[in-house]
C-alpha cells in the first residue's frame, strides 16, 4: 500500500461508519471498556479486530515478534499491568499463528544481530520442550508444533506475574492460549490445561 492514499482510506473509512452512526466519533471519544487483553504477533497478515470480529473499544492489544511476554520487557509488563489493574480486563488471550517467521528464525542456527536476544526466548522454549519436539520428523509439523509451545509458555508467563495473580485469585480472571491458522482464517484454541502444567512448579512462582 502507497503512503498516499492512506488519508484517502482514512476518509472513506471515517464517512462510512458516520453514515452508520453520526455519534460514532463522539461515543468512541467517551473511553475504553475492553474485557479482552490480547497479546499476539505483530506479523502484518494477522489483524488482530478484523479475524476476532471486533470493534473498537473492545479489545486491548499487545504485539511484538512471535507474540512474547518476556519478564524483562517493560512494554509487556507495563501493558499486562494495565490492561488488568486499570482496565480491569476478564480475559486475556496470548495468540500465536502458525507459519510465523519469529518461530521460524529461532529455528535456525544462524546469527541475526539484534534479534538474538529476542529469539533466544523461543529457543528456550524450544529447550524446555525438545524431547518432544525431536520425536517429530516432519518439519513443518515440528513448525507448528514449537509455534503451539511458544503460546503455551508465553501463557505461562503472562500467569506467573503478580497482577494477573491476585486477580485470577480476587475475580476469576482467566488465561487463553490461541494459535490463528493463517491457512485457514480460523482460531484454534488450544485448550491448555495450566493446572497440570503448573501443579509442579507454581510454587515457585506464587506470589499472591
Amino acid at each position: 500500500m502507497e503512503i498516499k492514499y492512506i488519508f484517502e482510506n482514512n476518509q472513506q473509512w471515517v464517512k462510512e461508519k458516520i453514515k452508520t452512526d453520526k455519534d460514532y466519533f463522539k461515543k468512541l471519544s467517551l473511553g475504553q471498556n475492553p474485557h479482552i487483553l490480547y497479546i499476539g504477533c505483530s506479523d502484518s497478515r494477522v489483524s488482530t479486530e478484523e479475524l476476532m470480529g471486533a470493534q473498537p473499544g473492545e479489545v486491548f492489544v499487545h504485539r511484538n515478534i512471535a507474540n512474547m511476554v518476556p519478564n524483562t520487557d517493560m512494554s509487556a509488563m507495563s501493558v499486562i499491568n494495565y490492561a488488568v489493574t486499570q482496565l480491569k480486563v476478564q480475559h486475556i488471550v496470548v495468540c500465536g499463528h502458525y507459519y510465523c517467521t519469529g518461530v521460524k528464525a529461532a529455528m535456525q542456527s544462524a546469527d541475526l544481530g539484534i534479534l538474538n536476544p529476542w529469539l533466544r526466548n523461543i529457543r528456550d522454549v524450544y529447550r524446555l520442550h525438545k524431547a518432544e519436539l525431536d520425536t517429530v520428523t516432519d518439519e513443518e509439523e515440528k513448525y507448528k508444533r514449537l509455534v503451539e509451545l511458544n503460546v503455551q509458555e508465553q501463557c505461562v508467563n503472562v500467569i506467573k506475574t503478580s497482577d494477573v495473580q491476585k486477580a485470577i485469585k480476587e475475580r476469576q480472571l482467566t488465561v487463553h492460549g490461541w494459535v490463528f491458522d493463517v491457512h485457514s482464517g480460523g482460531l484454534i484454541d488450544l485448550k491448555i490445561d495450566f493446572e497440570k502444567i503448573l501443579e509442579n512448579i507454581m510454587e515457585i512462582y506464587k506470589i499472591i
